[in-house]
C-alpha cells in the first residue's frame, strides 16, 4: 500500500481558506467525507476535535497533522489541504500553517496503513516535498510530488540494510501512535545525518514497534535518546546514559538532543529503580493523579470481576433451576458439580480482584518495585487476620499482647477484620508510596549494590511495612467499617430507603456515562458484590437483607447503565426533528447496545462486536453535542430505573453482561419493566425539551 492509495483527488484542495483552526479542521472532515471512506462522518469529526483537545497536531514549519482513530472510519484515508494565505493553528511554533493532512483510521487491529502513514510523517519533514507540496499548480502535479518522494525513500531504505553500529540510539512513541511518533524519528535521523551522527531510532507507534534495539546495538551506544509520551519498555537500557524526554522535543530539539547524547549529557539509568517520567500534566491536580492511579487498578482488575463474576453466576443459576434456590443455605451455588465448578473457579478469579486492583494502584505509582508490595497488601486486605486467631500469643489475656489481639484480632473469635474493597485501594497507595519512600531512602546506596534493591530490599522492606500497617491498624479499621456498611445496607433496606440508594446508583450510571461518576457507581457494585459474598461465607443465607441489598444495588446499577442508549434510540425513532441525520441513522444501533449494556460511541460494527459486553460510554456523542439537555434526560431515567428496579427488589448476582445475565436476574419481568419504563422517560423529556435541528 502506498500513499496514493490512501489519498484521493477528490479529498485535495490547493487553494483552501479558514477563518481559523474549528473552520479549517471542518472544512478538511469535509475533504475526508468526499472520498468515502468515513461512514458517521459526525462521530469522526467529533473524534478529530477530541484529538485536538489533547494536543495540537500542528508540528511547526507551517504543517499540521490532524488525524483520529475511530470506529466511524470504514477504510484509511488521507485529505489535504493547502492554504496560501497561511491559517492561526496553535501550532507549536506558534506559526500559521499553510499545509495540512488529515488521517483517517480504522479502529481494527489491521494497521498495515500506518505505515502509509508514517512514510508521509517523514517526508514532510523535508522542505524540500513540503515546498514542492505548496506549489502544485494542480492535482496531478500534487500527487506525482508525492508518488517521486515515496519512490525515492523506498530506495534509501532498500540500501539502508547495513550492519553498521550506531553512536546514538532513540526511541520514539506518542499515545495514539500515528503522526508524532514517526515525525520525530524522522527528525532525528535527519538531524543525526547533517552533524554526521550514526543513529538508529526504534519507533513504537499503532502499528507495534518497529526497528526495534538490539542488545549489542544497545551495548555499543553511547547514548539513548527516549522521545515518547507513552510507556517505553526500559530495562534493557540499564546503565546506560539515557535522555528522557517529550516527543515533541523528538521533533522541534532534535539537534539539542543529539548534542547531549554525544557529550555524555545524560543520567545513567538504572533498571533497578524502577524509574520513569512522572511529569505531571500542566493544569494537573492531585485529585487527578489519584484518580488516574486508582483507574490503572480498576482497569486491571475488571477483566477478573467480570469473567469471576459471570461464572460465579451462572453457579447461581444453575443451582437455581436445580430447585436448590430456597434450600442450598450457605453451600447455594456448589449444591451440584457443575455449579460447584463453575463456583470455584469464578471465585478464585473474583478472588483476585483485591489483590490485582492493589498491586496496580501500587505500580501506576511506583513502578515494577510496587507490585509485589501492592499484591501483598491487597491480599491481606482480602483476607483479613482471622486466619492467625488461633495462635497461643493471639489470645493472650495480659498486658499489650492482649491489646493487640484484642485489636487486631478482635478477640479468639477472629471479628469481621476483612477490609476488602476499601482496603485493597488504600493498600495500593500505600504500597506505591511506601517504595517510593523506600527508593528515596536508599538512592544514596552505592552503585554496588543497585541489584538488590528491587530483588530484596523494597520487596522484603516493602512487603514488612505494608503487612504491620494492614494487619495491625487498617485491617481491624476498615473492618469495622465494612461490618458497618452491612449493617447499613440492612437497616436501608428494612427501612424502606434501598429505593433512594436504587435512584442515586441508575443516575449515577447516567450522568458522564463512562467518567468518574459512572465508574464510581459501579466500582462500588463490584464492592458490594464482594461484600455479599463474604457475608455468604461465613454463613449468611442469600435470603438475609444484607445479602439481598447487595444484589439490589447491582441491579440498580446495571439498568441505569442501560437506559441511556435505549432512551436515545427511542427518542430519534419518535422526535426525528430533534436529531440530524447522523444521529438518526445512528440511534437504532443503540437499540443493540442497550440490549447489551453498551453506552459506547462508534460504528455499528463496533456495538455488533461489543454486543455481549458491559461498558458504559455510548450516549457520549449525542451528550457532547448537547449536553445541556440530553444529560438531564438521560440522567431523570435512569434514575427512575434504578429506583423501580430497587422498588420490586430486583437482584443482581452478576457484575456485567446486559440481557445475557438476565437469567440471573431476581423479578426479571418487573426489571425489564424498569428499564422500559427508565428509557421511556428519557426519549419523552428529550422529545419535550430538545431543540428542533435546523
Amino acid at each position: 500500500m502506498r500513499i496514493r492509495d490512501l489519498l484521493a483527488a477528490e479529498s485535495i484542495e490547493l487553494n483552501g481558506s479558514a477563518a481559523g483552526k474549528q473552520d479549517v479542521l471542518n472544512k478538511m472532515v469535509d475533504l475526508m467525507a468526499k472520498s468515502g471512506k468515513i461512514r458517521d462522518v459526525e462521530t469522526y469529526r467529533k473524534g478529530v476535535f477530541a484529538r485536538e483537545e489533547e494536543g495540537t497536531t500542528g508540528i511547526g514549519e507551517g504543517i499540521a497533522i490532524p488525524h483520529c482513530k475511530s470506529d466511524a472510519v470504514k477504510a484509511p484515508g488521507l485529505a489535504a489541504m493547502v492554504v496560501k494565505d497561511g491559517v492561526e493553528f496553535d501550532a507549536l511554533d506558534g506559526a500559521p500553517v499553510n499545509l495540512l493532512f488529515l488521517i483517517a483510521a480504522p479502529n481494527t487491529e489491521d494497521n498495515v496503513h500506518l505505515e502509509v502513514l508514517s512514510k508521509l510523517s517523514v517526508l514532510l519533514m523535508d522542505e524540500n516535498f513540503t515546498n514542492g507540496l505548496k506549489n502544485a499548480k494542480t492535482v496531478d502535479e500534487f500527487l506525482k510530488v508525492i508518488d517521486d518522494a515515496e519512490s525515492a525513500k523506498d530506495e534509501d531504505e532498500k540500501e539502508d540494510e547495513t550492519g553498521a553500529k550506531y553512536k546514538v540510539l532513540a526511541v520514539t512513541g506518542c499515545p495514539t501512535g500515528i503522526a508524532h511518533t514517526y515525525m520525530a524519528a524522522e527528525s532525528l535521523e535527519k538531524h543525526a545525518a547533517e552533524m554526521g551522527i550514526t543513529i538508529k531510532v526504534e519507533t513504537r507507534g499503532s502499528g507495534g514497534a518497529k526497528h526495534v534495539l538490539t542488545d549489542e546495538e544497545i551495548a555499543g551506544a553511547t547514548a539513548i535518546i527516549v522521545a515518547a509520551d507513552t510507556k517505553v519498555p526500559m530495562d534493557r537500557f540499564d546503565g546506560k546514559k539515557v535522555i528522557e524526554c517529550k516527543v515533541a522535543d523528538g521533533i522541534n530539539k532534535a539537534e539539542q538532543l543529539l548534542n547531549r547524547a554525544v557529550a555524555g549529557d545524560a543520567p545513567v539509568y538504572h533498571a533497578a529503580e524502577g524509574s520513569r517520567k512522572e511529569e505531571k500534566a500542566e493544569g494537573g491536580s492531585t485529585a487527578h493523579m489519584i484518580y488516574t492511579h486508582l483507574m490503572s487498578g480498576v482497569s486491571h482488575m475488571l477483566p477478573f470481576v467480570i469473567g469471576g463474576g459471570i461464572m460465579t453466576a451462572i453457579a447461581f443459576l444453575i443451582d437455581t433451576l436445580m430447585g436448590y434456590g430456597a434450600t442450598g443455605g450457605s453451600a447455594f451455588g456448589s449444591c451440584t458439580p457443575l455449579s460447584a465448578f463453575f463456583k470455584y473457579a469464578g471465585g478464585l478469579a473474583m478472588g483476585l480482584m483485591v489483590p490485582v486492583l492493589a498491586g496496580y494502584i501500587a505500580y501506576s505509582i511506583a513502578d515494577r518495585p510496587g507490585l509485589a508490595v501492592g499484591f501483598t497488601g491487597g491480599l491481606l486486605a482480602s483476607s483479613g487476620n482471622a486466619l492467625v486467631t488461633g495462635y497461643n500469643w493471639a489470645d493472650s489475656t495480659t498486658g499489650f499482647q492482649k491489646f493487640i489481639a484484642d485489636f487486631a484480632f478482635q478477640g479468639a473469635n477472629g471479628g469481621n477484620t476483612v477490609s476488602g474493597f476499601l482496603g485493597g485501594i488504600l493498600a495500593g497507595f500505600l504500597a506505591g508510596f511506601i517504595v517510593l519512600f523506600l527508593k528515596k531512602v536508599f538512592s544514596k546506596l552505592p552503585a554496588s549494590l543497585d541489584g538488590i534493591k528491587p530483588t530484596l530490599i523494597y520487596p522484603l522492606l516493602g512487603i514488612l511495612i505494608i503487612s504491620i500497617l494492614m494487619c495491625f491498624i487498617f485491617n481491624p479499621l476498615i473492618g469495622l467499617i465494612n461490618t458497618g456498611l452491612s449493617n447499613g445496607l440492612t437497616a436501608i433496606s428494612d427501612a424502606g430507603y434501598i429505593t433512594v440508594l436504587g435512584l442515586l446508583l441508575g443516575a449515577m450510571m447516567a450522568i458522564d456515562m463512562g467518567g468518574p461518576i459512572n465508574k464510581a457507581a459501579y466500582v462500588f457494585g463490584t464492592g458490594v458484590l464482594a461484600t455479599a459474598s463474604q457475608m455468604l461465607e461465613k454463613g449468611a443465607q442469600p435470603g438475609d437483607p444484607a445479602v439481598q441489598a447487595c444484589y439490589i444495588a447491582m441491579a440498580a446499577i446495571m439498568v441505569g447503565g442501560m437506559v441511556p442508549p435505549i432512551g436515545i434510540a427511542l427518542a430519534c425513532q419518535f422526535f426525528p426533528k430533534k436529531f440530524t441525520k447522523e444521529e438518526r441513522e445512528a440511534g437504532p444501533t443503540n437499540f443493540i447496545m442497550g440490549l447489551a449494556f453498551i453506552t459506547e460511541r462508534g460504528s455499528k460494527v463496533s456495538n455488533f462486536v461489543m454486543g455481549a459486553s458491559f461498558i458504559t460510554e455510548g450516549a457520549i456523542p449525542f451528550a457532547a453535542a448537547d449536553p445541556l439537555h440530553v444529560i438531564p434526560c438521560t440522567l431523570i431515567g435512569a434514575g427512575v430505573a434504578g429506583f423501580l428496579s430497587a422498588l420490586f427488589k430486583c437482584t443482581l448476582m452478576a457484575p456485567h453482561g446486559g440481557i445475557f445475565v438476565f437469567a440471573t436476574v431476581g423479578h426479571p419481568l418487573l426489571y425489564i419493566l424498569a428499564w422500559a419504563v427508565g428509557s421511556v422517560i428519557t426519549a419523552v423529556l428529550l422529545g419535550l425539551i430538545k431543540k428542533d435541528v435546523k
